[in-house]
Order: C-alpha cells, then sequence, then structure tokens
C-alpha cells in the first residue's frame, strides 16, 4: 500500500519547510468589487485557524517569533501585493498567543 503524501509548505517568517498541519495560514480576503469591476473595499488579511477561508494564503510557524520575522522582512506585504496595516500585526500576534 503506497503513503499518503503529506502537503509540505514554506513558513514565511523561518523559511522551512514543514507539513501543512503545523503552519497557521494567513489569508487575504477577495477584494469587493462593482459590476464595472472597479474596487470598492480591499481583502481583510487575517489567520485562518480553520484552512478554509477564501483567499490568497500564506503559512507561517504557530511561533510568536516567526510571525515577527515575518512583519520584520514585510513579507506577508510581498506576498499578498499590498500593504498591511500594524494594527493587523498586532491582532494577529494576540490571536496567536491565545491560541499556543
Amino acid at each position: 500500500m503506497r503513503q499518503k503524501k503529506i502537503p509540505m509548505r514554506k513558513c514565511t517568517g523561518c523559511g522551512e519547510m514543514k507539513p501543512k498541519r503545523e503552519l497557521v495560514r494567513v489569508v487575504k480576503a477577495p477584494d469587493q468589487k462593482d459590476e464595472d469591476g472597479n474596487i470598492l473595499s480591499a481583502g481583510e488579511v487575517s489567520l485562518d485557524l480553520t484552512g478554509k477561508k477564501p483567499g490568497r494564503g500564506a503559512y507561517v510557524c504557530k511561533s510568536a517569533e516567526c510571525l515577527r520575522l515575518a512583519r520584520k522582512a514585510r513579507r506577508f506585504e510581498r506576498a499578498f501585493k499590498c500593504k498591511i496595516p500594524e494594527e493587523v500585526f498586532d491582532a494577529m500576534e494576540k490571536e496567536l498567543g491565545e491560541n499556543e
């Protein structure tokens, strides 16, 4: 019988490849657009602890240190191609600290 393949993802903080289940997904929700294609509101960036939210995702280890490293190097901003406010990072750090 064949072994089931374990999906691997790269942490944006430390850069290590780890199994997907050991990482937390950070997601940018899709932009809200009108019928002409004009952007009404930008997508929200948040932690996705279930891994089911729609949108563009990036992965980070469950440690607050990796989140700080990714924040300092602006890796989430590069992955999502948008500016992320400091309040969002503060909320993500708080939420990650509660779930450790």
